[in-house]
C-alpha cells in the first residue's frame, strides 16, 4: 500500500472578535490551499490535545507548517503544541528520520522563540507592506532556494512582491547576538523597515527546518484590498516554489497513518471552510472545536 504524503497544518486560538468563529480554533484556508497546490494532503492539527495525541499524529504526517496568525508565542495552545512538535522533530532528525518543519509569520516567530528558548522579537513598521529580499551570500546555495529559476529570485531581489503583515520581528541584532538562534539558522535574506535590519527568510543548517516572516501564501489565495497585497505572476510564482520546495522535503520522510481508513479520518477533507467576506483578512477559515 503506497502512502501519500501529508502535511500537519496546526491551528491555533480563534480570533477575539471573530463573528463567524465556532468552536476554539482555527486554520486560515490559504494556507491548506498553499500546500494542496503543490501535491500534498493537509492534516490539521487541534490544540488542546495530549502529548500522547500529538506523538500519533507527529509518526503519521510527513511535515508540519506552523501558520501566521496572532496568538501568544509562550503561553497559547499553539504554541504549547509547536513545542511539542518541534522537539519531536528534532529527536526525529537526530535520528535519521527526515521531518521538516516550515514556519510563515508567526510560525517564524514561534521557531525563533522554541529554539533561543526565549521571546527575542522586536517591534518593526511592516504591518501592510511589499518589499523585495535582501538575499544574502548564503542564500544562492541554500537548500531552499538553490532550485529557484534565476530570473526568479532576481524578482524576490528587485520587486516588491513579498507580504509582510507582522508587527513583530527577529532583528539581526538580536539574531546576532544569540548563540543559540545563530548557531541554529542560516541568514538567507533580511529585510529594513527603515530603521531596523530584521530577518525574513531562514533555514536551519543541520536541520530541515525553514521560516519566512513574509507570507507566500498571501498572493495567489488572499484578496483583502490593503497596501502589502500583490497577486502579480512573479508573486505567485514565488509562493508555488516555496511551498513545492518544502512538499518535496516532506516526500523524504517515511510516516505513515496506520491504516488508510485512519488516514481518511485525519484529512482537511472531512471539513468545510467557512466564507467570511472579500474583505475579510482571511477569506475562508476552518474551525474546529
Amino acid at each position: 500500500m503506497k502512502y501519500l504524503s501529508s502535511i500537519g497544518v496546526l491551528a491555533q486560538e480563534n480570533l477575539p472578535g471573530d463573528q463567524f468563529a465556532r468552536g476554539s480554533s482555527y486554520i486560515a484556508a490559504s494556507y491548506i490551499k498553499y500546500l494542496e497546490g503543490s501535491g500534498a494532503r493537509v492534516v490539521p492539527i487541534r490544540i488542546n490535545r495530549t502529548e500522547e495525541e500529538y506523538a500519533k499524529i507527529f509518526y503519521s504526517i510527513n511535515g508540519l507548517l506552523l501558520p501566521g496568525g496572532d496568538v501568544d508565542l509562550q503561553t497559547s495552545q499553539f504554541s504549547r503544541a509547536a513545542k511539542i512538535f518541534y522537539n519531536l522533530a528534532l529527536k526525529a532528525n537526530d535520528a535519521g528520520d527526515y521531518f521538516p518543519i516550515w514556519g510563515t509569520c508567526q510560525g517564524f516567530q514561534q521557531l525563533s522563540v522554541l529554539t533561543a528558548n526565549k521571546n527575542l522579537l522586536t517591534l518593526t513598521d511592516t504591518k501592510a507592506v511589499a518589499l523585495p529580499l535582501t538575499l544574502t551570500p548564503a542564500a544562492q546555495s541554500s537548500r531552499l532556494f538553490r532550485s529557484f529559476p534565476k530570473d526568479l529570485l532576481q524578482s524576490l531581489a528587485d520587486e516588491n512582491i513579498t507580504s509582510n503583515f507582522h508587527s513583530w520581528s527577529l532583528s539581526m541584532q538580536n539574531y546576532s547576538r544569540n548563540s543559540k538562534l545563530k548557531r541554529f539558522y542560516k541568514v538567507l535574506s533580511t529585510n529594513n523597515d527603515g530603521k531596523k535590519e530584521f530577518i525574513s527568510t531562514m533555514e536551519a543548517f543541520r536541520y530541515p527546518f525553514y521560516a519566512v516572516q513574509w507570507h507566500p501564501e498571501k498572493s495567489p489565495f488572499e484578496w483583502i484590498d490593503k497596501s502589502g497585497m500583490i497577486h502579480s505572476s512573479s508573486a505567485v510564482r514565488a509562493s508555488f516554489y516555496t511551498a513545492s520546495f518544502f512538499v518535496s522535503e516532506a516526500m523524504k520522510n517515511q510516516h505513515h497513518f496506520s491504516s488508510p481508513a485512519e488516514e481518511d479520518r485525519a484529512l482537511i477533507y472531512n471539513f468545510s471552510p467557512v466564507y467570511r467576506g472579500i474583505h475579510a483578512v482571511f477569506v475562508q477559515n476552518y474551525y474546529f472545536d
